[in-house]
């Protein structure tokens, strides 16, 4: 009998995420996207169309038109 080959899956984690998160230029690191102004810094804000929010607190700011 042939045996069923099990197809591998990738290793579950953020690493993939954080590169988004920092742009590296040389020796210096720049963030991609702003803090949390209520969690403070290691929270993000994720950014969207018209505003940017924080999935821990909720925080929300849209953007002016």
């Amino acid at each position: 009998m042939a045996e069923a080959k099990k197809k591998e899956k990738p290793a579950k984690g953020t690493q993939g995420l954080k590169r988004h998160f920092y742009k590296v230029d040389g020796n210096k690191i720049h963030r991609e996207k702003p803090f949390c102004p209520k969690c403070g810094p290691g929270v993000f804000l994720a950014k969207h169309v018209n505003r940017v929010s924080c999935g821990r607190c909720g925080y929300t700011e849209f953007a002016s038109k």
